[in-house]
């Protein structure tokens, strides 16, 4: 049997995405949108749930494709606030809409969101040691610099929590502790 992040103990799917996907670095910009728009969602409850959500909002938020987002419309905007499929959060699905357009903004004048966003961790992962849960931060200054830009840029539900969040998920910091299996593999990536 092997040691995972504590976290990530209580049910098959926390482990399957801790095992698979948590902290693994990403570069691609469309999942990392993904990932922008779950991790608002989740704010103010817990990754578990998002986890669950997750399928649906794939589904529903058309394989997560920023162009189709950024033209949903009142209609759209009802379907999905009638969908207990994901989080029927007027706030949070509007921020989505608008969240597309920024990134549509940010892809034309930058390239890429995944070039501007690893611009904050320095374009590799920062490698972290923690032995316990207790030592990880809720933000960092990598995280406060990434909302400050974040939300200058018309993204919303991009708080420096979040955004830490956002940064241990896709590979920009490793912050599983160093007695997890998934530690040492992770230490050893980079940046593509």
């Amino acid at each position: 049997m092997c040691t995972r992040c504590q976290w990530a103990i209580g049910s098959e799917i926390e482990r399957q995405y801790h095992d698979e996907e948590w902290g693994v670095p990403v570069w691609d910009d469309r999942v990392l949108f993904e990932f922008l728009i779950l991790e608002g969602a989740q704010a103010g409850l817990s990754w578990l749930t998002i986890l669950k959500k997750r399928e649906n909002y794939r589904r529903l938020y058309d394989g997560f494709d920023p162009a189709k987002i950024a033209q949903y419309d009142a209609v759209k905007v009802a379907e999905l606030l009638a969908d207990a499929g994901i989080v029927r959060n007027r706030l949070k699905v509007a921020a989505s809409i608008g969240n597309a357009r920024a990134y549509l903004e940010i892809v034309e004048r930058e390239g890429s969101l995944a070039k501007w966003l690893w611009q904050f961790v320095g374009g590799q992962p920062i490698q972290n040691e923690r032995t316990d849960l207790s030592q990880v931060p809720v933000s960092t200054p990598e995280s406060d610099a990434m909302s400050k830009a974040l939300k200058q840029a018309g993204f919303k539900f991009v708080g420096t929590t979040i955004c830490y969040a956002f940064m241990q998920a896709t590979g920009m910091m490793n912050d599983h502790t160093t007695d997890c299996f998934r530690y040492a593999p992770l230490r050893g990536t980079v940046a593509d």
